[in-house]
């Protein structure tokens, strides 16, 4: 598997802010949004077995496979090779590619159509003003939970409005950019 880099750190976003986890950042992506802060061109070939014995010295139970897109590399047997090592699997997807059925929790974070994801637990929208979010939500399976995150350096205040008025959202802030930690 082409990574990026493995890294020990906070979950900095979404549902899970604040848990230790273990980064698990694969390298390529089938999207090129433009407020992407990843160089996903950089990457260290890896077997399954190097990337479950480098997660292995980690004391933390979550693993969050994430990006670029995890999805045009990740495997079953990656995702049961980590659960065997007493880990829980968490993958950041942008929805446009299928994953494998066996992660704990998927974090869907739609960019553009077309989608082509069958399960969300948690879905996280970057707030994009004159997008309507309750929308995009309706093209996608039901999540569990629902956070807007507002594009780094824009307002926030429209985000918080619309929360308050579609009250299933709540605001997911990049706090590991807030705190300074990777």
């Amino acid at each position: 598997m082409k990574v990026n880099e493995i890294f020990y750190s906070l979950q900095g976003e979404g549902h899970f802010t604040g848990c230790p986890a273990i980064f698990v950042r694969l390298s390529g992506c089938n999207r090129a949004c433009p407020f992407c802060d990843t160089d996903f061109a950089a990457f260290t070939e890896m077997s399954e077995t190097e990337i479950i014995d480098s997660v292995s010295a980690f004391p933390a139970e979550i693993v969050v496979i994430t990006g670029g897109e995890p999805a045009m590399q990740l495997t079953e047997s990656l995702v049961n090779g980590l659960h065997n090592a007493g880990k829980r699997v968490h993958v950041e997807t942008n929805g446009s590619l299928p994953i494998p059925s066996n992660p704990d929790w998927v974090t869907c974070s739609p960019k553009t159509p077309p989608y082509n994801i069958k399960r969300i637990d948690e879905l996280k929208l970057l707030f994009t003003p004159g997008v309507d979010p309750e929308g995009i939500a309706a093209s996608l399976p039901q999540a569990k939970s629902y956070a807007l995150q507002p594009l780094a350096g824009e307002p926030i205040e429209p985000v918080i409005d619309y929360i308050k008025n579609h009250p299933r959202w709540r605001l997911s802030l990049q706090t590991h950019k807030l705190l300074n930690i990777r």
